[in-house]
């Protein structure tokens, strides 16, 4: 459930590829609950994962003066990577117990955390399984709000559950990257509405040609490098 590494042409860091890669490297946590007896919906926990950036993003504890401010500049000043891991029982108590963030959606909660070191994880953290999570939708999720934003997937490329929950996180924070100070503070108050859903193949070309954020994965794991996933389309960033 390892991230690639979003490099959109609307990036504030498109084409800063070696002072990113020169950078001291951190990587941004996430922890999906998912019991044994009752995994949520893979829609849903995506949707929750995309949400879970956004508010780890806007919280006040990560701007300015905040006690996480620091190392979030020092992950967005290098590649943005995430990761996602999987917690159930005494695991998810643990976890929870570290500083962060909670967001729950319908079935899914997803814990966010102040980013680490590549090499500097919790031991809590540390010791969760990344791999081998495979979750489905009960039923096709409905079509998306028209309203609200959507982060399309790719039709062409397969990913496991956790892939797409950090590609989908990649798609979300480039969209709040791009958008104005006013969409933003509109978007967070309104509890950060958004759909996940896969693009059509004809949709998906059209949508990628937009002028839209997307996501080029660095290849890290599970795609190519330079792999389009996501597209983020807000209505705020049409022209």
């Amino acid at each position: 459930m390892s991230t690639g590494d979003p490099n959109s042409q609307d990036s504030p860091f498109r084409d800063e590829r070696t002072s990113r890669d020169e950078a001291p490297q951190f990587v941004l946590p996430l922890v999906a609950r998912i019991e044994r007896a009752a995994p949520p919906a893979r829609t849903d926990a995506l949707e929750t994962a995309a949400r879970a950036v956004l508010v780890m993003l806007s919280d006040a504890r990560s701007v300015g003066d905040g006690e996480w401010a620091e190392a979030m500049r020092s992950w967005q000043d290098a590649r943005i990577r995430k990761v996602v891991r999987r917690a159930r029982g005494a695991e998810w108590r643990r976890a929870e117990a570290l500083p962060g963030i909670t967001v729950t959606g319908k079935s899914a909660e997803v814990r966010v955390f102040p980013p680490v070191p590549l090499d500097g994880w919790p031991k809590d953290l540390a010791r969760l399984q990344v791999s081998g999570t495979d979750l489905d939708d009960p039923e096709p999720p409905a079509d998306p709000d028209p309203a609200a934003p959507v982060l399309w997937l790719n039709p062409e490329i397969d990913m496991s559950a956790g892939k797409a929950m950090a590609q989908a996180g990649h798609g979300a924070q480039l969209a709040w990257w791009d958008l104005s100070d006013a969409a933003r503070t509109a978007w967070r108050d309104a509890g950060f509405p958004l759909a996940v859903r896969t693009a059509a193949p004809a949709h998906w070309g059209a949508l990628t040609t937009a002028g839209l954020p997307l996501v080029r994965d660095a290849g890290f794991t599970e795609v190519a490098p330079g792999s389009c996933t996501v597209v983020a389309d807000h209505q705020a960033l049409r022209g």
